[in-house]
């Protein structure tokens, strides 16, 4: 498992980016509870873990 110091981060630009969608989209999948939700990391920074990011990527593959 990784430790706090190794893991790795993506902001909503970067996950609209990686699934060519509105910068809203990662927001309102979070919202709606089908989409790993995000960590606040300050006050004005919140990203997604990208290993929680990895493994919803998986569920849904093994799903298909």
């Amino acid at each position: 498992m990784k430790s706090p110091q190794d893991e790795k981060y993506l902001s909503a630009r970067e996950l609209a980016s990686r699934y060519e969608v509105s910068l809203v989209t990662p927001w309102r999948w979070a919202k709606k509870g089908s989409f790993p939700s995000p960590v606040k990391l300050g006050p004005n920074c919140t990203r997604w873990k990208l290993s929680e990011i990895e493994a919803w990527e998986s569920s849904k593959g093994a799903a298909a």
